[in-house]
């Protein structure tokens, strides 16, 4: 699996928000650049389908309590992810919430 860092992410998609610098250093699965932005108020999502019918959303929400949070749908319908707070912490994964 390649990899890159967020701040890399938010520049090919011209994506220019205040985020903490640890969320910008973290690195994040590369398909995210094949994938279609979109805005919705103040928050941006990326989402891509894999070859594996996997659909992937990383959703950027400056100001928020979870800035960054990564969603995976899986085929059967099950759901994947990670939050990731403010300060700099290990993410959450999203069944414990």
């Amino acid at each position: 699996m390649i990899r890159m860092i967020l701040k890399d992410l938010m520049i090919h998609f011209s994506i220019d928000e205040d985020l903490p610098e640890y969320l910008l250093n973290q690195t994040f699965n590369k398909v995210f650049l094949d994938g279609k932005l979109t805005k919705e108020g103040n928050t941006y999502e990326i989402a891509v389908t894999t070859r594996q019918d996997v659909t992937h959303h990383l959703f950027i929400k400056p100001g928020e309590e979870f800035p960054v949070i990564v969603l995976s749908e899986l085929p059967s319908g099950l759901l994947n992810g990670m939050k990731f707070p403010q300060n700099e912490s290990v993410g959450i994964p999203i069944n414990k919430l």
